[in-house]
């Protein structure tokens, strides 16, 4: 596949993932998925929508009522018939680009040796063995994945060699250069203020040294880590003398790989190596595991059925054969109590499992066919047994009654929860927040497993979006015939046909204090929970505080690409999500960003002065008319502060005063701004700053010197980049004034061979600001210049009543709009005048965009982590050692699984309270009124939240923390109460 035959609509999201070279190489790739249970179509789903060649799903079987309890591409009316069959057109219409077909029959050689990639689900051991021996010895990756109740089990064989491209997926690091040694080694310093990301191992090459220039065609050179600042190279005594400049960036490694055969090696428990923990808490619980699942295939040989749901005698059985195992292998951690729960619940068969499990195994397949990150070696155990309801003392143990088959679509939740529980969760009313990627899957999720399908139970899903083609990448539940349409609406109607008994509301609302007159306190007060499915932390944020104050629980996850992470906050008990934390990211500062970028990013956040004129309305999003501007847009100028507004003010006055009136007007103007920025601004420049004065740069910025600055004077018939901009600004600058444009090069050629452009003479008069403060205070104290321009603007007359601007609103995701057109020449012209390499769309795209890389698989796996939370929360858990927050990264199979941390606890001081230490609570009430939060305080000495005023709870919500008064006495005035407005 090459890289133009690449849906770049379709992926754009996952390409940013995995890139061109992984896609192209997957887009070949033939792979067989056998066994079309809930975690075999799982893994299907997430193949066939991460686009590879082709996909041949396998099963022998007739689909049974507990399948429907995890498949959801089978409906009632599938009972009977091969799941291959019934799954196959569904998986057909996920994407257009994969060939997707089914085989009913039983495995063969033959058939195996079509692909590259096999992956068994819901097998037999022999099966596994014979299968894996084959695949093996034909150089033909293969996977097993299989899920048994609450536990699941990934097992990967990639051959005697397997090449990793790329192990991590990240990318390369690089490092601006301040001095570089003679020596052996040699020693390289970074500049002051950026360091270096480097580690020891690691291969670098180097670019633009001055002086030692040997180093810029040395080749990959490794090195060792000195200091956040330093690392040593080869042997530069020889070299010549280091002057100045330079960049090393990281070269990405390959890697080989060997896989062991056998796919149940005993000898496994003794190599640590070989197993990946996903909890590192539960090391000895899944060393266990192993032992349990072949004890599982050996129950199955023996007695042609899996042990019953809660079953004993089944149960003790299974022990004895897994401690026997235990005893041939030497296992000293041999637990027992774990066999003998995977033995009670090994029947079941639950959605967010094969979620989970599902979402790593199609991860193995994508990289098992391009080499892209690092793959499974070998094993992976999970389980989540803290779902299971907690045996309190006179508490009725489960049943083999109620957990036996009813034929009902949750036979495969029942016999691991029992009835009861699934009428508790058919009853339940919960908020979601967002139908985009972790939407839809936890959509599908609520309807297999029943949430809210009952009498009395209910869904509401909101979300503002509407459906776009680059969604049907990794939002499962949309088809290119929805284009267009609401995701809330969209998602509902897909998964009322997963589950017809779903009672679930559509909304397209944004969840924010605008909205609280629909979400109110009577509306969160009927919820048993809320979802967050949301992609910014603002919105978590807000959404978190009505949680708080309404006292409801909240699930949370996100995605980045390969890394995902889940949050279960639990009232009282867990701490909330909390306000927005500063990222870490140091602020690029502003004069470095105008005068002095030194990498494409600089070039891509940038605003030049002209941007104004074209972007203005995506500020005010008024087009300004002959009527005086409203009050409105005054607010909205107000908003941005004066060092902004004085600019939007500016493109404004100069946007109305200078109107083209035809289109060669359009070419003319963006000629002369291709002028102004990229040839008089550099000249300007240079001239304040000469190549033979400057020598550092006082901005916090690293120091580049003048010689990096060069004036592009070349014509533009022989520059791409040059008529790259001038035909999009000439274009976009049309569309504002409603003047029918053109791509036609030719006619444009035409137009600029009759523009006389003036001569430039740089001027020693004009001051280059070297630091923010000097930059922004031109703006702060110029107070007169802006209110000059409101006199200005109000007082406008419009040549005619019918003059209009049109709004351009930035759309990343349009190839024919012209706006990633001219970002992308804009940023690149940028980067010729300071020499920095230039970025292809595909990169422009994503910086400028602020694009979040997306992929399915962490996609699917985030969901599922977070239902099995949910689970917890039907059961009732108040331990909070049984729930976990998670943070994953698929890339390298890291996980980490930890135990959430517990609501703060605080302490106040009262003199008429000094010696009783009552416990209290202390309520808070967030009104938006005018952007300010007010918290009110409510003591209950020694009460209950039960026993408030009936005239408070409107306006009084409990916070997730729990006070004492210390003995202590109390001070004067407000500085004693520290924690009041910092409650979380």
């Amino acid at each position: 596949m090459a890289q133009s035959d690449i849906d770049e609509d379709l992926y754009s999201r996952q390409l940013y993932v995995l890139g061109h070279d992984a896609m192209r190489i997957m887009g070949a790739a033939n792979v067989l998925i056998a066994g079309m249970r809930g975690l075999g179509v799982e893994v299907a789903k997430n193949v066939v929508l991460a686009g590879v060649g082709s996909v041949t799903i396998q099963d022998q079987g007739t689909a049974e009522w507990r399948d429907l309890s995890s498949q959801f591409y089978l409906r009632e009316s599938d009972l009977g018939h091969n799941r291959a069959s019934c799954s196959q057109k569904h998986l057909a219409l996920l994407n257009s680009h994969v060939q997707v077909s089914s085989h009913t029959e039983a495995l063969h050689q033959d058939l195996l040796s079509y692909f590259q990639v096999v992956v068994l689900t819901d097998s037999s051991l022999e099966e596994q063995r014979w299968v894996g021996a084959f695949c093996h010895a034909n150089n033909i990756r293969f996977i097993v994945a299989d899920t048994k109740g609450l536990c699941g089990q990934l097992f990967c064989d990639f051959g005697e060699t397997f090449e990793v491209k790329d192990i991590t997926g990240e990318s390369p690091s690089s490092s601006m250069i301040a001095h570089i040694s003679k020596g052996n080694p040699g020693i390289v310093t970074c500049t002051d203020d950026q360091g270096h990301d480097f580690t020891d191992d690691m291969r670098v090459t180097f670019s633009g040294v001055q002086g030692m220039t040997e180093l810029n065609s040395y080749g990959p050179i490794e090195i060792r880590v000195i200091g956040n600042h330093s690392f040593s190279i080869c042997d530069t005594t020889e070299f010549s003398e280091y002057e100045k400049g330079g960049v090393a960036t990281e070269v990405k490694q390959s890697k080989m790989l060997s896989f062991v055969r056998t796919i149940f090696c005993l000898s496994m428990l003794k190599n640590p190596e070989l197993l990946v923990l996903t909890d590192c808490g539960k090391v000895p619980r899944h060393r266990t595991l192993h032992l349990g699942f072949q004890a599982l295939h050996n129950f199955t040989q023996k007695h042609g059925r899996m042990p019953k749901p809660r079953s004993q005698a089944d149960a003790e059985t299974l022990v004895a054969m897994a401690r026997q195992l235990s005893t041939d292998a030497q296992f000293d951690e041999f637990d027992k109590d774990v066999v003998r729960k995977l033995s009670l619940i090994a029947n079941g068969d639950l959605a967010p499992v094969n979620a989970f499990i599902g979402g790593l195994a199609a991860q193995e397949v994508i990289k098992a066919c391009s080499g892209k990150f690092m793959p499974l070696k070998q094993w992976l155990y999970f389980d989540a047994l803290e779902c299971l309801p907690e045996q309190k003392e006179g508490d009725k143990h489960l049943t083999e009654e109620a957990c036996a088959p009813r034929n009902s679509r949750y036979d495969g939740q029942i016999a691991v929860f029992g009835s009861d529980f699934q009428e508790k969760l058919k009853k339940l009313r919960y908020f979601l927040v967002g139908a985009g990627a972790i939407g839809c899957e936890l959509l599908k999720n609520f309807a297999l497993i029943g949430l809210g399908a009952g009498e009395g139970g209910h869904i509401t899903v909101t979300d503002m979006d509407s459906i776009e083609r680059s969604n049907l990448n990794r939002q499962f539940l949309f088809r290119t015939e929805d284009i267009g349409k609401q995701k809330s609406i969209a998602a509902a109607e897909a998964v009322q046909k997963m589950n017809p008994n779903m009672n679930i509301t559509p909304h397209q609302n944004r969840v924010c204090p605008e909205s609280e007159g629909i979400y109110t306190q009577s509306f969160y007060s009927s919820l048993d929970g809320v979802a967050a499915a949301l992609d910014n932390v603002e919105a978590r944020v807000y959404l978190d505080g009505c949680c708080v104050q309404y006292q409801r629980p909240m699930l949370e996850g996100g995605t980045l690409g390969s890394k995902g992470h889940t949050l279960v906050v639990v009232p009282h008990l867990t701490e909330s999500y909390g306000p927005a934390m500063p990222s870490g990211q140091k602020a690029i500062p502003l004069c470095t960003l105008k005068h002095f970028p030194h990498c494409i990013e600089h070039t891509l956040q940038v605003k030049p002065p002209h941007d104004c004129g074209l972007i203005v309305t995506t500020h005010t999003h008024e087009s300004p008319s002959y009527t005086s501007v409203s009050t409105k847009f005054w607010a909205r100028m107000a908003a941005l502060g004066e060092v902004e507004a004085v600019e939007v003010l500016e493109g404004i006055h100069e946007s109305l005063g200078k109107r083209p009136g035809s289109w060669p007007d359009c070419v003319a103007w963006a000629r002369m701004q291709w002028e102004s920025l990229y040839s008089n601004h550099i000249r300007q420049l240079l001239h304040c700053f000469p190549v033979d004065h400057v020598t550092s740069l006082p901005c916090s910025a690293p120091s580049r010197d003048g010689s990096g600055l060069h004036e592009d004077t070349h014509s533009f018939p022989s520059q791409t980049t040059h008529m790259d901009f001038v035909v999009a600004a000439a274009n976009l600058y049309a569309q504002i004034y409603g003047i029918e444009g053109s791509r036609e090069r030719g006619g444009i050629l035409k137009i600029l061979d009759g523009i006389h452009v003036p001569a430039f003479t740089p001027t020693s008069c004009v001051k280059i600001h070297m630091t923010d403060k000097e930059l922004t205070s031109l703006f702060y104290s110029d107070n007169a210049k802006l209110n000059e321009l409101k006199r200005k603007l109000s007082c406008f007359q419009m040549p005619s009543q019918n003059f209009r601007m049109i709004p351009l609103e930035f759309e990343k995701d349009n190839d024919h709009n012209f706006h990633m057109d001219y970002i992308v020449a804009a940023s690149n012209l940028r980067a010729e005048n300071y020499e920095i390499p230039p970025a292809d769309r595909h990169k422009s795209k994503l910086i400028a965009g602020r694009i979040i890389p997306a992929i399915a698989t962490t996609t699917a796996a985030i969901a599922g982590l977070m239902c099995l939370e949910l689970y917890k929360l039907v059961q009732g858990h108040q331990r909070i050692s049984l729930f976990r927050n998670t943070y994953i990264n698929l890339a390298v199979q890291y996980f980490v699984f930890s135990q959430p941390c517990t609501a703060p606890r605080f302490t106040v001081s009262d003199a008429s309270c000094a010696h009783t230490h009552t416990h209290t609570h202390i309520y808070r009430s967030q009104t938006h009124h005018r952007g300010c939060c007010c918290f009110i305080l409510w003591i209950c000495c020694g009460r209950s939240v039960s026993h408030l005023p009936l005239s408070l709870p409107a306006v009084l919500s409990s916070a997730f923390v729990s006070y004492v008064w210390p003995e202590s006495g109390p001070g004067e005035g407000e500085e004693n109460f520290p924690h009041v407005g910092l409650v979380k």
